[in-house]
Parts: structure tokens; C-alpha cells; sequence
């Protein structure tokens, strides 16, 4: 390894941003760099921020504060740095380099220079790179589980978003090369793929002309991984084909993870996602009929502009109507950039927060019951950790993608990194507790 410095990583944000994170450390490693998870024995920290929204601003700035306070070589990484590179620069002396979300995979090009004693602003205008199976990966995830990016950026334009500005227009990569990917995680033993991108649902459009999604499931259920997940689906995406492909692709679980945002069609309208709302209602019956057993995870947001009492409450009575396993509740971040940031009629944070809670509190008896009714039921779970102090086993079954559903607590012995089946014996509103059979 020579006189080479040692780097750590810090990953903050979304598993889009993990992906890069490892692709940076799978570079770094193969170019003899010593990659240390220790921060404080490093020689520089990268920190792959994320500038979605406001909290996860200042959790990048107050990650970055306390590293230049340590007087820590600080590369800043990711949407942040895109978002924000002179004013980081300038406001962060500790920065030898920012790095945008397009030029990453020249990370060690980058740290060469810096060593050359050049402070290195690597940030294309607009991010055109995707990386693929052939750019070196070091995954950060549990044995068992891989992100797999399909396609980068986002072609629409929904009022609340930053991401298009920070990531880029869409971007597939072709389906062989997905598939070749495929195939050396499940050669790595990877149990669980999921898919992800920005618009899962819009997957091929840029290159073939029409969307591509069921055609690359049904490619990819000839891989020998038990688990395809898929995430960040646009509802409209979700059409007759798609729910076929899952349907019969004996791999692909039914869980759909179908971002609303809303259900009232003046709010989506002011969203700049008006289409959908003529589909929500219409589109998750279709997959309830097709898919009995489908798993629906949604998320919406409260307290956009414009939302009075009324959106709010059809917003309520549309997820008591539809019984989702989980719901994911934001309040409205008004982000620079965006058509929304400038709105009239903001809701005041007090309202925000008191309708968050008001919807958790519909959703929480609902996820209690779906739990509940797994109780008595053999299901596979995906074992990732083991608690030492108990000797109980930690995992997740096909209901929960991780980090943002439940937890399987498994008494019994159980391989790490490996499917077992478990009966399930307890709920409470987020996790379950079985016993290996």
C-alpha cells in the first residue's frame, strides 16, 4: 500500500447515495488506498451528504462542523456538495475538495491531486454518469441484502423537488448490464436485491423509447437471488404489465413501494403531479385484485402549500379507505429552487407538525393489525444480525425493506446472511417476534 493516506466514509442520506458511497470506497480500495472506518485515524473524510430536504441539510452541516472542529481533511461528496459548492468551499476551509453527484467515480483522481496540494472542485453542471457493473463496488449493506440502481436522475418536475437540479435528467443503464450485476451479487450470495432509482416505474424510457420495467423483472428472474424488492415506484408506472411480470416472476416480492405524496387532486395539481390523482384510488385496487398478497408502502406530505383542513382531511380518510402495511409521513420543506419554495399560502409548522401526528395516529392500528395478522403464520426471514446480549437473531421478512419497515425478532438458531423460515408468534404496530421451525 506505500506511504498512500487512509480515507474514511461517511454516508449520510438515501440508499441512491449508499450506491455511490460504495462504488467510491470500491475504487479506493482497488487503487491500494487504506479505507478505514475510524474517522479520527483517517488522513481525510469523505462525507457523502444529502440536501433533500432541511433536516437532512443540517445533519450534513452539523456532521461537517464537527470534522473540521477535529481539524479532519474533509471531501465533501454528494448533493450537498452539488447543491452547495462555492458557499462550502468558502464557509469550510477544512475542505480540500468537493465532489458533485456526476464525478465520483473519479474520486481517486481526485485525492491524488489533493495530495499534490491542490484544493479540487469536481462538480459537472449536469450529472451525466451512471456507474455500472464494471466500476468496483465495496458494499456497506448486511451480507445478504445489495442496492442495485437501475437507472440515475429524474426526468420529472414536481414542484416540491430539488432532486432533478441535483441529480440530473434519467438515465438508464441497459438491461444486460443490470443483469450482469445481478448475477455477480448472487455469486457474492446475495439473498435480497432491490431495485432503485429515482422513478423506479420509468426505468427504460430514455433508452428503448417506452418504459422497460417488467421486461428487466422478468430478465432478472432468471438470477438465482430469492428476493427482488422494488422501491420508489410512480404510481402511474404501475400498469397492467408490471403487476404481471410480478406477479409470475417467482422471485419478485409483491411489495410495492408507491410514493403518493398526497390523494387530494388540487394538492397533487400544486405538486405538479396532477395525472395522478385521477389513478391513485383506481391503481391500488387494480393491484389488490391482482396481487391478494401485495405489500403496499407509501409516503406523503403534509402541509404543502394550499393544503387546508379539507385536503387534509380526505388525505385521512383515503388512507383509512386503502389500509397500507406501511406510511411514511414528511412535513413540507420548502426547498430554494423549487416552484413551491415561492407559493402562496404556506401552512404555518405548527399545522404541519399537529397533521403529521393526527395521520400517524390513523396509520398506527392499521400497521398493527397487518402485523397482527402475520401471528401464527410460517414466513421467511432474511437473517442480518444477532443480538449478543440475548443470542436472539434480528431479521427481516418479504413485509419489511430495511431501514425504513419492522424488524423479525427470531429466537432459535439461524445462519447470518441467510433465508429461514420462522413462525410468528407476537406483533406489536412495527416489528414481529417468531421462532426458527
Amino acid at each position: 500500500m506505500g506511504n498512500k493516506p487512509t480515507i474514511a466514509i461517511t454516508h449520510l442520506g438515501c440508499e441512491k447515495n449508499r450506491i455511490d458511497t460504495e462504488h467510491m470506497l470500491g475504487l479506493l480500495a482497488q487503487a491500494g488506498y487504506g479505507v478505514d472506518t475510524n474517522e479520527e485515524l483517517a488522513d481525510y473524510v469523505i462525507v457523502n451528504t444529502c440536501s433533500f430536504i432541511e433536516d437532512a441539510r443540517r445533519e450534513s452541516v452539523r456532521t461537517l462542523v464537527e470534522l473540521a472542529e477535529n481539524n479532519k481533511k474533509i471531501i465533501i461528496a454528494g448533493c450537498m456538495a452539488q447543491h452547495f459548492k462555492e458557499i462550502l468551499l468558502a464557509e469550510i476551509p477544512e475542505a480540500v475538495a468537493i465532489v458533485g453527484t456526476g464525478d465520483y467515480q473519479n474520486i481517486v483522481d481526485i485525492i491524488e491531486r489533493v495530495e499534490a496540494g491542490e484544493r479540487v472542485k469536481a462538480v459537472s453542471e449536469n450529472p451525466t454518469f451512471i456507474a455500472d457493473e464494471t466500476i468496483p463496488r465495496y458494499r456497506t449493506t448486511t451480507e445478504g441484502v445489495a442496492y442495485l440502481r437501475i437507472a440515475e436522475g429524474c426526468d420529472y418536475n414536481c414542484s416540491f423537488c430539488i432532486i432533478p437540479q441535483l441529480r440530473g435528467k434519467q438515465r438508464s443503464r441497459p438491461m444486460e448490464s443490470i443483469v450482469r450485476e445481478a448475477q455477480q451479487l448472487a455469486d457474492e450470495g446475495v439473498q435480497e436485491l432491490i431495485l432503485i432509482s429515482q422513478i423506479t416505474t420509468n426505468y427504460g424510457i430514455d433508452l428503448y423509447g417506452e418504459p422497460k420495467l417488467a421486461e428487466l423483472l422478468k430478465a432478472l428472474g432468471k438470477v438465482d437471488i430469492p428476493w427482488i424488492r422494488l422501491l420508489y415506484c410512480y404510481p402511474t408506472g404501475i400498469t397492467d404489465k408490471v403487476i404481471e411480470a410480478i406477479a409470475t416472476t417467482k422471485n419478485v416480492l409483491p411489495y410495492l413501494d408507491l410514493p403518493l405524496q398526497h390523494s387530494h387532486p388540487e394538492i397533487l395539481k400544486r405538486m405538479n403531479r396532477p395525472w395522478q390523482g385521477r389513478v391513485n384510488d383506481e391503481i391500488i385496487e387494480r393491484i389488490k385484485t391482482a396481487l391478494p398478497n401485495a405489500i403496499l408502502r407509501t409516503t406523503f406530505i403534509v402541509g404543502f402549500p394550499g393544503e387546508t383542513e379539507q385536503h387534509f382531511q380526505h388525505l385521512l380518510q383515503f388512507v383509512k379507505r386503502h389500509q397500507f402495511d406501511h406510511v411514511g409521513v414528511f412535513t413540507f420543506s420548502p426547498e430554494e429552487g423549487t416552484k413551491a419554495y415561492n407559493m402562496t399560502e404556506q401552512v404555518p409548522e405548527k399545522v404541519k407538525e399537529e397533521r403529521r401526528n393526527r395521520l400517524m395516529e390513523v396509520q398506527q392500528p392499521i400497521a398493527a393489525a397487518k402485523n397482527q395478522a402475520e401471528v401464527g403464520k410460517v414466513v421467511p426471514v432474511l437473517i442480518e444480525q444477532e443480538n449478543p446480549a440475548t443470542g436472539e437473531m434480528i431479521g427481516r421478512s418479504p413485509r419489511f425493506a430495511p431501514e425504513v419497515d419492522g424488524l423479525v425478532y427470531v429466537k432459535g438458531v439461524a445462519n447470518l446472511g441467510q433465508i429461514t423460515p420462522v413462525l410468528i408468534t407476537a406483533a406489536d404496530v412495527y416489528d414481529l417476534y417468531g421462532e426458527t421451525v
